[in-house]
């Protein structure tokens, strides 16, 4: 699976964006908020999917893990695809799709185009409890989403930009013996920063 991609964006036209990276421009279909994380003639990282269709293989790309497993969750929904899927994405935030679940919201659920009263009820009876109410996801609920939030925020204010904090965090994170409190995420995050940029 392609899990993220990040390059120099060529371009961004309607709901898609081409990333170069390694000489290879990939178009990615993103959601709203990916997309406003992108600029042209910049760095960018998405975080993304390869959905294999028999006549075709599309590449998807999120804003954050939140975005994708959220993606990932609404397709389990019956009578729901990957199209469906982004439009619920362009409409509506993962915690606040995980709220309007969680409350059986039917009529803003209607709201998402494609959606209607059946869809949404399906929403509703399928998706009850498995969705994180953090935009980050469920890799980083609990103890670690506050704790990547606010150690991202210290880096971008001490120089780094958001892509390059996203990726040192997504290096320290990992494995089980990763740091958990916010003093020892920050060392480590700066000690790979430090790393990179030696």
């Amino acid at each position: 699976m392609i899990a993220s991609i990040r390059g120099h964006v060529l371009a961004i036209r309607g709901t898609t964006a081409v990333l170069e990276t390694g000489g290879v421009g990939f178009a990615v279909a993103a959601t709203p908020r990916a997309l406003a994380s992108l600029r042209v003639g910049e760095e960018g990282r998405l975080v993304t999917l390869l959905v294999v269709r028999e006549d075709a293989l599309t590449l998807y790309g999120f804003a954050d893990y939140g975005e994708r497993e959220t993606f990932e969750a609404v397709q389990t929904v019956s009578g729901i695809g990957p199209r469906i899927a982004m439009a619920v994405l362009a409409a509506m935030t993962p915690s606040g799709l995980a709220d309007a679940v969680a409350a059986g919201d039917l009529a803003a659920l209607q709201r998402i185009p494609g959606i209607g009263r059946k869809g949404a009820s399906r929403l509703v009876l399928e998706l009850a409890g498995k969705l994180a109410v953090d935009d980050a996801g469920p890799r980083q609920a609990g103890p670690a989403g506050p704790v990547r939030t606010e150690v991202a925020a210290a880096l971008v204010a001490l120089g780094w930009n958001a892509v390059q904090a996203d990726d040192a965090l997504d290096a320290v994170l990992q494995g089980e013996g990763a740091p958990s409190s916010v003093p020892e995420v920050l060392r480590a995050a700066l000690r790979a920063l430090g790393a990179r940029r030696g």
